[in-house]
């Protein structure tokens, strides 16, 4: 891959021309990267304080009764966040979903375990677990195996 990079005054605002043969999946990748928007932080509520969170350190994002929180290790912090706004925040921070309603953190799963009716249950290394399902595995199993990011 080759890159050219052109800095000059005669320029209004930054763009990027891409030139490939045929669109891959590392070519989609940089767009993602690209079109990414400054990074916002992700804030969590715990009764009356509020706690910046580290992506890094949180195992999963879950919905429950209308509400999104995100559980690290003993604690679970409430966002303010849709589920679908939280998972594109994250997703650059090795997040993927889980099933409807999880979003769960790939770079802090220590084990999976087959359960019996085909999900899998995962063990972050904090001690949590939660289930990914059916309809998820495939894709889990693709981007553990290509090796993240």
């Amino acid at each position: 891959m080759k890159v050219n990079i052109d800095i000059d005054n005669k320029y209004e605002e930054t763009s990027v021309t891409i030139q490939a043969k045929e669109w891959t999946e590392d070519l989609e990748e940089i767009v993602k990267v690209i079109k990414k928007r400054k990074q916002q932080r992700l804030f969590g509520i715990d009764s009356d304080q509020t706690v910046l969170l580290d992506p890094h350190e949180i195992d999963f994002i879950y919905a429950e009764k209308r509400k999104i929180f995100a559980t690290l290790k003993d604690r679970h912090f409430e966002i303010k966040m849709k589920l679908y706004e939280v998972e594109e925040f994250l997703i650059h921070h090795g997040f993927m979903r889980f099933s409807k309603s999880v979003i769960g953190n790939l770079n802090r799963i220590e084990r999976f375990e087959l359960s019996f009716n085909g999900n899998l249950c995962v063990y972050f290394q904090s001690g949590n677990k939660e289930y990914i399902t059916k309809k998820y595995v495939t894709p889990i199993k693709d981007e553990l195996i290509k090796g993240g990011q």
